[in-house]
């Protein structure tokens, strides 16, 4: 599925993620709360305009709250394990700050910002960057996401 550029790392939800992995997201960074995640803009990813369909740029910051939002490895037992729970968007904004292209490289960073029982607040900074400069580039989107920790069914 999606690739795992850590040594050694991957995350549960990415086992069957179709989606992530034809969009060529890469992980790049797991932490408890945070995920760090990049991919190549390809021309089937482009709107009428030559630019990133906001879909794209929408789903490619939602892997990256989803990633955030549940731990890579839970311990045993606990809450959010795969078998107990699992934890979802109850509400997402996103603002369009800027276009990105094709070819360009876009990474998103996000980071739990609040977290009580059950729901939890994201924000994810998406970047886009010119091949070959450094990353992770220009902010050209901000995405909030509001989470819910529910039931497994």
């Amino acid at each position: 599925m999606a690739e795992t550029t850590i040594p050694g790392v991957t995350h549960q939800i990415l086992k069957d993620d179709y989606a992530s992995e034809w969009m060529g997201i890469e992980v790049l960074k797991l932490d408890d709360g945070h995920a760090t995640i990049r991919m190549t803009l390809r021309q089937e990813m482009l709107n009428g305009f030559g630019m990133a369909h906001g879909g794209m740029i929408f789903a490619f910051g939602d892997t990256a709250f989803a990633l955030a939002c549940n731990p890579a490895t839970p311990p045993p037992g606990a809450a959010g394990t795969e078998s107990d729970s699992i934890t979802v968007a109850s509400g997402v904004d996103i603002n369009f700050l800027k276009p990105a292209f094709q070819g360009q490289v876009i990474t998103a960073v996000a980071d739990r910002r609040s977290s009580a029982g059950r729901s939890g607040l994201y924000d994810i900074q998406i970047f886009a960057a010119d091949p070959g400069t450094q990353l992770p580039g220009e902010l050209i989107a901000e995405f909030r996401g509001r989470s819910r920790t529910i039931p497994k069914k």
